[in-house]
């Protein structure tokens, strides 16, 4: 017997992940990641929050042992990032229609979310939209769906193109999954306004389509409660849809994995029932979940002191990200650079989308040592004061030489 013959020829690198490790290998000074979706300070590291250091030193003062977890996580975990995402007296929490499973980040809880979907009879044709996050049509692809795409911006790909949207979604078949960024939109940083979640409700209850919302930076964009906004708009009475939560973010717990996936159901009883669904889909992928990082997240969330010391720390992490942004639009203003790039100062979370072609990304890495995904996709929260100036001065010579 032998290994596969297609195992013997290399695959292509990850579009994100493979760039980071270029970046490493690269030996030139003056190089700029903004590839990779994670935040730095102004020194150009990533931090540890003092709340994540304070729950640790509790946790391991506490530690009795390392015995597994349930299928599906810790319970107090499971009801406190539950009523994060959706407030603690949501008539879906109160009423017990909907149930969270402890994930490894968010990505696991989108795989687990696309298992569930696949084993338990739902339709194969899931709707994204152009763009997302490259990530998204391989997992999804992977666990067997149809992908379509429903264009999301317009040409400058600062604003969202709403008729084109709702149009493509509107040829969704019943039963087709759409979806949705909840907040702070990978890769473009542009989101739904308040109108829009409500059109976009209408339509997903009028086409009785499946909403999944990925709502991986939940607190990153205008705050916590404003971030959940669309979500609510479709947690309606009696609605049904799937939320996978990442916490990498927003508690700067990268290496940890942490995230969850909400299910909420018709009814509790229907919830109960998918629940026992979501934990087969769990049993037979990675069977339950790691501990160290939910513990985190969970004694931070329930303590007094530990929850507000965290909001501040996530508030700063916020401003930061916003203070990038204006910074960048000045930056490439004061240079002349070609383009209106006003709006960036204005749209949420971390990433923004430059408009670039194949040609000039991939002369900011040859030329300039300047790392960006796809279209132009930069990480906002990865720039500093050092780094900044060097960014804007490589795009003016690639944006401005054609």
């Amino acid at each position: 017997m032998s290994l596969p013959s297609l195992s013997r020829v290399a695959a292509p690198p990850d579009p994100i992940l493979g760039l980071a490790e270029a970046f490493r290998n690269d030996p030139r000074p003056d190089k700029v990641n903004l590839s990779a979706g994670v935040f730095v300070d102004e020194t150009g590291k990533t931090p540890m929050l003092a709340s994540v250091i304070e729950a640790e030193r509790r946790l391991a003062d506490a530690a009795t042992t390392k015995l597994y977890l349930p299928i599906d996580g810790n319970a107090v975990y499971r009801d406190l990032v539950r009523e994060l995402a959706l407030g603690k007296d949501h008539e879906a929490v109160t009423s017990g229609r909907a149930l969270a499973t402890q994930t490894p980040g968010g990505t696991g809880g989108l795989r687990v979310a696309a298992d569930f979907l696949r084993q338990t009879g739902a339709g194969d044709t899931l709707w994204m939209s152009e763009p997302t996050w490259p990530n998204h049509p391989q997992l999804f692809q992977a666990a067997g769906f149809r992908i379509r795409a429903y264009p999301y911006t317009d040409a400058t790909g600062r604003r969202i193109d709403e008729e084109a949207m709702l149009a493509a979604l509107g040829q969704a078949s019943p039963g087709d999954i759409v979806l949705l960024h909840g907040a702070c939109h990978n890769p473009t940083g542009v989101d739904p306004s308040p109108d829009l979640w409500r059109r976009i409700g209408d339509l997903v209850e009028e086409r009785h389509i499946l909403p999944l919302v990925d709502l991986a930076y939940q607190g990153f964009g205008d705050g916590l409660a404003e971030d959940a906004a669309g979500l609510h708009e479709l947690a309606r009475p009696g609605a049904e849809l799937l939320v996978s939560t990442s916490f990498s973010k927003t508690f700067s717990l990268y290496a940890e994995r942490v995230g969850a996936l909400i299910v909420i159901a018709r009814s509790a009883a229907d919830a109960n029932a998918a629940q026992s669904h979501v934990k087969a889909a769990v049993r037979v992928n990675y069977s339950n979940p790691p501990a160290h990082g939910a513990d985190i997240v969970r004694t931070i969330l329930a303590d007094p002191a530990l929850r507000p010391q965290w909001e501040t720390e996530l508030a700063g992490m916020r401003a930061r990200i916003k203070d990038n942004r204006r910074a960048l639009v000045a930056a490439l203003e004061a240079r002349r650079i070609p383009g209106d790039w006003s709006g960036i100062a204005t749209q949420r979370g971390m990433f923004a989308l430059l408009g670039l072609d194949a040609h000039q990304v991939a002369r900011l890495k040859d030329e300039h040592a300047v790392y960006v995904v796809g279209k132009g996709r930069i990480n906002v929260a990865g720039f500093t004061q050092a780094n900044l100036p060097v960014f804007a001065d490589a795009l003016a010579k690639v944006v401005g030489q054609g």
